[in-house]
């Protein structure tokens, strides 16, 4: 249990938060959220006590113990093993067993053991400081950002030991769909303060909204008076008989509070720009094999065809390939064997997890925008960095001094300079914060050109992906499916819940059937298409319906509001008009609802239609 009481912190004039605070309670499982340089890891670090406030108090109990997963590495131990077994409490040294289930739970194997840990990726060292803290069963557990050194299967590992964790829990994470799925309550820091509420950050966010809207709206109203009355007191000031009632509105003017605008929030919004290109196939790989050892590849006969709207996604373990794919398609890395063919219109986008320490220290953002494509003037970087929110002067600070966030931005940025129709991404959301990985997955659902992306979060892959490419074990195979498909037929599910593990063979199998032959690929590819084709249109009515019928119902909720304060004023005429608007609502509601079950019903007969062809062609 912690209390943050009036807690004030800033760093060169800039304020995190100003006499802000929130009470962690038993058990509580809170995600914590707000934009990157908002203060999220500094209160981590102030909590963990290694920075001080600047006012206020943080009451934490005596011998109530932290874990904090830092960056720093410093092992003690010639084995992983060993230096798993330091993070045992004095009385549980024994419990080797711990040790094991947690690392393997990691992604560790059980020949890993043996290593030494600074054999290990910077990456995986970071996940045995990871398994060291939790194997501490600390009090109070702080997660920054875990999920950006985990795959996908480690992922759903703590994300089910997290949820049976029974002490508190801090998680911070640009992965909503993770967090959403772990935590009880959401903080977030908002405008300098901390506002705790209980359920997830969906709830947190429209809570957020709706009360800034009324805010908003109340101090419009009171603007609107204010300037009334001040217009009577000049007017009839002069007037001796109206005195009484010129120094009444006084009175009421010196009284009333004026509220402050709310200052604008810039949301990061933006747009690849597209090259147009007409073909059947952007690329192709035939039968590419690599390996850094000639012995053990990483990828091996690897075949698989883009067309100029596929939206593929890469999952597996780290460690197994998927940044060296990436590497061979963008061309920075050459296949040992077969080949991939590119069609000459194709402008390829390369986004890689390394590509910060490319970036030069000594530019600013908008001239290392400038300096990555020639065909732009000083003012287009501008806008583009204005885009990636460096605003103003903001785009004219020095490389070397922002952050990894901010940094990812600026590579972000040099992709939006140059039309694309190939995009190549490499666990993009990384070092972004939760609105600008919002942000970019909308981006990527409205770019109409190809994409391969490796990924480890699943609310991208749902949302994203058409086909997925898996590493699993030694092998890479294509899956002509969705995210969600692929969990049907088994997915990621461990024999640790009770549950088989995937049979990836017999998928495999499936999918080599399925595109064994040219033929039946191409049949699959244009069924595919053409479901694109017919899908999308509908599923952006949808989305336009539940806008405008999630705008209307927040609408009633206010006149309600207004109904109930006109009741007690006894304003008969505003009660009337209130109810008609309310009436309309409600009418414009049942319009749209009827409207959305139409296009939903079409979707999923269309849905119907399509899998009956694909059946078809699979039974061929």
């Amino acid at each position: 249990m912690i209390t943050i009481q009036n807690v004030t912190k800033s760093f060169g004039g800039n304020i995190l938060f100003e006499d802000a605070g929130f009470k962690l309670n038993r058990k509580e499982r809170i995600g914590l959220v707000g934009r990157n340089g908002k203060g999220k890891t500094t209160l981590f670090n102030i909590i963990a006590g290694y920075e001080t406030t600047d006012k206020g108090d943080i009451k934490i109990p005596k011998n109530y113990r932290i874990g904090y997963v830092r960056q720093q590495i410093e092992f003690k131990e010639e084995t992983l093993l060993k230096e798993g077994i330091r993070g045992l409490n004095h009385n549980e040294k024994e419990s080797v067993w711990k040790v094991e289930k947690i690392l393997v739970g990691l992604g560790f194997a059980q020949s890993d053991f043996n290593k030494d840990p600074y054999q290990f990726s910077g990456g995986f060292q970071i996940r045995l400081n990871l398994a060291k803290t939790l194997l501490s069963e600390p009090d109070l557990l702080l997660l920054d950002e875990p999920t950006n050194y985990l795959d996908i299967t480690s992922i759903r590992w703590i994300e089910k030991f997290l949820n049976n964790w029974p002490r508190e829990l801090i998680l911070i994470t640009h992965d909503r769909s993770f967090m959403d799925k772990v935590i009880t309550q959401t903080v977030g820091i908002h405008r300098k303060k901390m506002r705790k509420i209980e359920g997830n950050t969906e709830k947190y966010y429209y809570q957020i909204a709706a009360e800034e809207e009324i805010y908003e709206k109340t101090r419009q109203n009171e603007e609107k008076k204010r300037r009334e009355i001040q217009l009577f007191i000049t007017r009839f000031r002069a007037k001796a008989r109206l005195g009484g009632l010129v120094q009444s509105r006084v009175k009421t003017l010196a009284k009333q509070e004026k509220k402050d605008k709310l200052e604008a929030i810039k949301n990061l919004e933006f747009t690849f720009r597209e090259k147009p290109i007409k073909c059947r196939y952007v690329m192709r790989a035939e039968n590419i094999s690599f390996g850094y050892d000639k012995g053990n590849p990483l990828i091996k006969n690897l075949d698989f065809s883009l067309s100029p709207n596929d939206k593929i996604c890469i999952v597996g373990k780290n460690g197994k390939g998927k940044t060296t794919l990436l590497k061979i398609l963008a061309k920075a890395l050459k296949q040992r064997e077969g080949k991939t063919t590119y069609n000459p219109n194709v402008q390829i986008g390369f986004y890689e997890q390394t590509n910060i320490v490319n970036l030069n220290p000594q530019r600013s953002v908008m001239e290392e925008i400038l300096y990555a494509a020639r065909d732009i003037d000083p003012q287009t970087a501008r806008n583009i960095a204005g885009a990636m929110m460096f605003e103003q002067d903001a785009a004219l600070k020095k490389i070397g001094i922002l952050s990894g966030g901010e940094k990812a931005r600026v590579i972000l940025g040099k992709l939006l300079v140059t039309p694309l129709n190939l995009l190549l991404l490499d666990e993009p959301t990384n070092h972004l914060d939760m609105d600008s990985a919002g942000a970019l997955l909308a981006a990527l659902d409205n770019f109409n050109g190809a994409i391969i992306m490796a990924t480890h979060n699943e609310m991208f892959l749902n949302a994203i992906a058409q086909k997925l490419i898996i590493f699993h074990d030694e092998k890479v195979f294509l899956f002509n499916g969705t995210y969600a498909e692929f969990l049907e037929k088994g997915g990621w599910n461990d024999e640790e819940n009770g549950v088989k593990k995937p049979n990836f063979e017999k998928i495999m199998e499936t999918q080599t059937e399925k595109i064994g032959k040219k033929e039946l690929r191409k049949l699959r590819s244009d069924i595919l298409a053409e479901k694109i084709k017919i899908s999308k249109p509908i599923q952006k009515k949808i989305v336009i319906l539940e806008e405008e019928i999630d705008a209307a119902e927040k609408k009633i909720t206010l006149i309600n509001n207004q109904i109930i304060e006109a009741s007690k004023k006894g304003e008969g005429i505003e009660i009337a008009k209130f109810s008609r608007e309310a009436g309309l609502c409600k009418q414009i509601i049942e319009d749209r609802f009827q409207e959305y079950e139409r296009l939903t019903y079409r979707l999923e007969k269309a849905g119907e239609e399509y899998r009956e062809k694909l059946a078809e062609l699979e039974a061929l």
